[in-house]
C-alpha cells in the first residue's frame, strides 16, 4: 500500500512538473503580443511581397523566440550556451554582416555610379538622416552610444544597423534590428509620399541623358580605388567596406566567377536566414516591449524620412548648378539610402507613373549603390568617435 501510495504520488509530481513546464503554464500577454506581430510580419511578407528574404526569417524568429518556457531550461536564446544563443553569435559579435556585405558586393554593378560619379553625392546627402537621428536621440536624453547606434537606422542598411550596435549597444540590437530591416521593407510606403512633396510635376519629368558605357578595366580598379579612399579615411568602416569591395572585385575580375557566385548565392543566403531569424528570436518580450524599444521605432521612422528628403534636397539644390540634359531627376534621390534594390525600384516607378517613357532605374541604381557606401562610411564615422 505505501509503495502504491509512493508510486502515485512520483506520477502526480511527475505530471505537476510536466505542467508546470508547459508554455501554458507560462505565457504571459507579452509572449501573446510578439508572437502576433511575428505572424503580422509573415503575412505582410507573403500577401503584400514586403521584403519577403527578411521579414519571413524575422518573423517565424519573433515567434520562435517568444514561446514561453521555464527560466532555466537553456533554451532560450538569450541563455549562454544554447543552440539559439550560438546562433546569435553572429549578430551579437557582428560577424553576419560583413558576410552580407561580402555578398551585396559580389551581386552590385557599379556601372551607373562610375558612369556619372556625381550620383555619389546623392548617397552621401541620404546620410544626413543617420546624424539627424543622431542628434535628436541625443536631445532626447539617450546615452552617446545609443543615439548613435538608434542613428544609424536612418542608412536603411539592417547589416550595418547590426554590426554598429553590437559594438555600441548591444542591449539594444533587437529593437535596432527590427526597426531597420522594418523600414526596410517599408520603403515603397514610406518613400513615395516624402518624394511627392518635395517634387514639383516639371522635375518629375526630367529625362535624364543615357549613362556612358563602362570599360572592364574600370570596374576592376573601381573597388580597388574605392577600398583605399574610404577606409584610409574612415579605417573603421574596413569589416564592411573590405568586404563589399572583395565581392564586388571577385564579380568583376572575371577569373572568380565561383567564389562570386557564391558569394552573392548561397553563402548570403544562409547567413541572412541566420541574421534574419536569429534577431527575431532575440525579440524577446521581456527584453523588447519596453518603452525605450517603441521610442527607438519612432526616431527610425524619422531618421528614414530624413534621409530619404535631404537626398531628393539635395538633387534639387544640386540642379541649379547644372544645365540641360545634364540635370537630375529628383525623384532618384531617395535611392540615396541603402536598401538596395527597393530604393531603386521606387524611383523607377514613381517615373513611370508620371511619364511611361521616362526609364529612371539605370540612373537611381548610381545613388543606391552610393548609398551602401555611405552607409558603410557613415557607421565608420560613428565608431570612431564613439567606440
Amino acid at each position: 500500500m505505501i509503495q502504491q501510495d509512493n508510486l502515485l504520488s512520483f506520477l502526480l509530481n511527475s505530471i505537476n512538473k510536466i505542467i508546470l513546464s508547459t508554455g501554458f503554464a507560462n505565457v504571459e500577454i507579452g509572449n501573446i503580443i510578439m508572437i502576433i506581430i511575428g505572424i503580422m510580419f509573415i503575412y505582410l511578407a507573403i500577401k503584400k511581397g514586403w521584403e519577403p528574404m527578411l521579414l519571413v526569417p524575422i518573423g517565424f524568429g519573433m515567434i520562435v523566440g517568444n514561446i514561453p518556457f521555464l527560466e532555466g531550461s537553456d533554451i532560450g536564446i538569450k541563455e549562454e550556451g544554447t543552440v539559439l544563443n550560438i546562433l546569435y553569435g553572429g549578430v551579437r559579435y557582428g560577424w553576419y554582416p560583413p558576410l552580407v556585405f561580402l555578398g551585396i558586393g559580389a551581386m552590385t554593378d557599379f556601372a551607373s555610379l562610375i558612369s556619372n560619379p556625381k550620383l555619389l553625392l546623392i548617397g552621401a546627402a541620404a546620410q544626413f538622416g543617420i546624424f539627424g537621428a543622431y542628434a535628436l536621440a541625443l536631445a532626447f536624453g539617450f546615452p552617446a552610444n545609443e543615439a548613435g547606434a538608434i542613428g544609424i537606422i536612418g542608412g536603411a542598411d539592417g547589416p550595418t544597423a547590426i554590426f554598429v550596435t553590437s559594438i555600441l549597444s548591444p542591449h539594444l540590437l533587437g529593437a535596432i534590428a527590427v526597426s531597420a530591416y522594418s523600414y526596410m521593407a517599408l520603403v515603397p510606403v514610406i518613400q513615395p509620399p516624402v518624394m511627392r512633396l518635395l517634387t514639383t510635376k516639371k522635375e518629375r519629368l526630367i529625362h535624364m541623358k543615357k549613362p556612358r558605357a563602362v570599360t572592364q578595366t574600370e570596374k576592376v580598379v573601381f573597388p580597388i580605388m574605392g577600398l583605399l579612399l574610404t577606409t584610409f579615411i574612415v579605417p573603421s568602416g574596413l569589416p564592411l567596406l573590405g568586404m563589399l569591395f572583395f565581392g564586388n572585385l571577385l564579380k568583376e575580375s572575371g577569373v572568380t566567377n565561383r567564389l562570386a557566385d557564391t558569394a552573392k548565392g548561397p553563402m548570403i543566403d544562409i547567413v541572412t536566414i541566420l541574421l534574419g531569424f536569429t534577431v527575431g528570436a532575440s525579440t524577446q518580450a521581456a527584453f523588447f516591449l519596453t518603452t525605450k524599444s517603441i521610442f527607438i521605432f519612432m526616431l527610425g521612422a524619422f531618421s528614414f524620412i530624413i534621409a530619404t528628403a535631404a537626398g531628393v534636397m539635395f538633387v534639387k539644390i544640386f540642379n541649379l548648378f547644372l544645365k540641360g540634359e545634364n540635370k537630375i531627376n529628383p525623384l532618384i534621390g531617395n535611392a540615396g539610402v541603402s536598401a538596395v534594390p527597393a530604393s531603386a525600384r521606387v524611383s523607377h516607378v514613381m517615373g513611370l507613373k508620371y511619364d511611361p517613357t521616362n526609364y529612371l532605374i539605370m540612373h537611381a541604381m548610381g545613388p543606391n549603390v552610393a548609398g551602401v557606401i555611405g552607409s558603410a562610411v557613415a557607421a565608420g564615422i560613428i565608431l570612431s568617435f564613439l567606440s
